[in-house]
């Protein structure tokens, strides 16, 4: 029997899951921010509100998820099934051959660890190292990046630039630039062609 709780605290795992609060879950999936909001689940007078199957479907599209897989959060968590994903520390990430055209994980170099399953089996890992990007992103910190998954204004992203590799928040992407801001000062956004980005990925998850 499905309980109120646990559907809640579904939403909420789906959320970390994809290193995201529960409103800017419901932003990512063109809520309104205050959708999954604690007091919108329950009314003033104590009567229980239940997620609609609409907010549900939208929240599973926008982070490329099935419902099986959200079946599964409304357990405990600890019976969702895992993989191993490939990992190797940011500073090394850059180097040639360790990743193709598409930005998928390649060559050698990589270690494994277990990650909870997700939709996108190119999925990987990068290991923080140093503080530049403190506070969000701290030495030892592990980030999860999906290279199959849709970018929006706002996500944090990897780019592979000749140069290596960058981390920003996205600010803007057209046909020819993308914009990407620092994730840590307050340095202005950097404009890049599309044509000096060999590709480019959003974080889904971090530990921090």
């Amino acid at each position: 029997m499905l309980k109120h709780a646990d559907i809640w605290a579904a939403i909420d795992r789906l959320a970390k899951l994809n290193g995201l609060s529960a409103s800017g879950l419901a932003r990512r999936a063109g809520l309104d921010p205050t959708t999954f909001n604690p007091s919108k689940r329950q009314s003033s007078d104590g009567k229980l509100r239940w997620p609609s199957t609409e907010s549900i479907s939208k929240i599973l599209d926008a982070t490329t998820s099935s419902m099986a897989a959200f079946v599964r959060l409304i357990d405990d968590g600890s019976g969702l099934p895992a993989r191993r994903i490939p990992v190797i520390g940011l500073g090394q990430a850059g180097g040639d051959g360790l990743f193709d055209d598409a930005g998928h994980p390649t060559g050698k170099g990589w270690d494994e660890v277990d990650f909870p399953n997700l939709s996108d089996p190119t999925a990987y890992a990068l290991e923080i190292s140093g503080d530049a990007m403190a506070p969000i992103y701290r030495d030892g910190d592990v980030i999860v990046v999906s290279p199959a998954a849709g970018l929006r204004r706002g996500d944090r992203v990897v780019a592979k630039t000749a140069g290596g590799l960058l981390i920003g928040e996205l600010v803007r992407i057209s046909a020819n630039r993308i914009d990407l801001k620092p994730l840590a000062g307050d340095e202005a956004p950097q404009s890049l062609k599309l044509s000096e980005v060999v590709w480019k990925a959003r974080i889904v998850w971090s530990s921090q």
